[in-house]
C-alpha cells in the first residue's frame, strides 16, 4: 500500500507473509499479557496473606521478595531468569533428538513479568486488607471462620473492592511493560514489526502501528475492569 503521494508503507495490507506476522504477533501479545496478568494477581493475593503470617520468617521472605522484584529493573530480571537460571537446568531431547532447554522464551517472559509485577500487586493487596475493619475480622472469627476462611470468604472480597483502581494502573502497565519479551526474542507486537521493518525500511508506519494497537489493547483492558469496578460495587467500600 504505497503510493508516490504518500510514499505510506502498510506492508501488512498487501504482503500475507507480514500480515501473519502481525496477527501473530498482535495475539501473542494478548496472549502473555493474559497469562502475566492471572499470575501476578495470584501472587500478589497469596503474597498479601503471607504478610499477614503470625511466623516472622514467613513475613520476612515476603518482604525480601517485594523489596528484590520492586528495586530491580525487568528487563534485568527477565536476562537473569532467560540466560542465568535458563542454563542451569537440566536440558531436554526434543522430537528430532536434540536438546533443547526445558522451558522456552514465552516461559521465562511470563515468569519474569508475573514476578515483577506480582511484587507490586502484593503491596496493592496488603493495602486493601489494612482498609478493612478490624471488627469485620473479629466478627468473622465469632461465627467459627478460621484464619484462612476469614481471608478468603470475608476480608479478601472486601479488600480487593478497595484496591481495584490501583490494581488496575499496576496490571495496565504489566501489558506494556510485555514488549520487554523483545529483549529474549519472544515474537510478540514489537519484535515483529522490528522483522517487518528491517525487510521493509517503514519505521515510522510500523511505530505508528504500534502506538495505535498498543492504545487500543490498554483501552479495553481500562474499559473492562472501569466495568468491573461498577459492578462490584458496595457502598461504604472502595470508589
Amino acid at each position: 500500500m504505497t503510493t508516490p503521494e504518500t510514499g505510506i508503507n502498510l506492508t501488512y495490507f498487501y504482503d500475507s507473509f507480514d500480515r501473519a506476522r502481525m496477527i501473530g504477533g498482535f495475539f501473542m501479545t494478548i496472549w502473555l499479557s493474559l497469562v502475566c496478568l492471572f499470575f501476578s494477581t495470584i501472587i500478589g493475593v497469596v503474597g498479601a496473606w503471607l504478610q499477614g503470617s503470625r511466623f516472622v520468617w514467613t513475613r520476612r521472605i515476603a518482604q525480601g521478595y517485594i523489596q528484590l522484584f520492586r528495586n530491580t529493573p525487568p528487563l534485568v530480571q527477565m536476562y537473569f531468569f532467560f540466560f542465568a537460571l535458563g542454563n542451569l537446568l537440566p536440558r531436554v531431547k526434543n522430537e528430532y533428538g536434540y536438546l533443547e532447554p526445558l522451558f522456552d522464551n514465552f516461559t521465562w517472559a511470563a515468569v519474569s513479568l508475573s514476578f515483577f509485577a506480582g511484587a507490586f500487586n502484593v503491596e496493592i493487596f496488603r493495602s486493601g486488607i489494612e482498609a478493612v475493619p478490624e471488627s469485620t475480622r473479629e466478627a468473622a472469627e465469632a461465627l467459627g471462620y478460621n484464619r484462612l476462611q476469614a481471608y478468603l470468604y470475608i476480608v479478601l472480597p472486601l479488600a480487593f473492592r478497595v484496591c481495584l483502581p490501583a490494581l488496575n494502573n499496576n496490571l495496565v502497565n504489566l501489558v506494556k511493560t510485555t514488549t520487554l519479551a523483545y529483549a529474549i526474542a519472544v515474537p510478540e507486537l514489537l519484535y515483529v514489526s522490528n522483522q517487518i521493518w528491517s525487510d521493509s525500511v517503514n519505521v515510522p508506519e510500523m511505530m505508528v502501528t504500534l502506538l495505535v494497537l498498543y492504545v487500543a489493547l490498554v483501552g479495553l483492558l481500562v474499559w473492562g475492569m472501569h466495568r468491573w469496578e461498577r459492578a462490584i460495587r458496595v457502598p461504604g467500600y472502595g470508589t
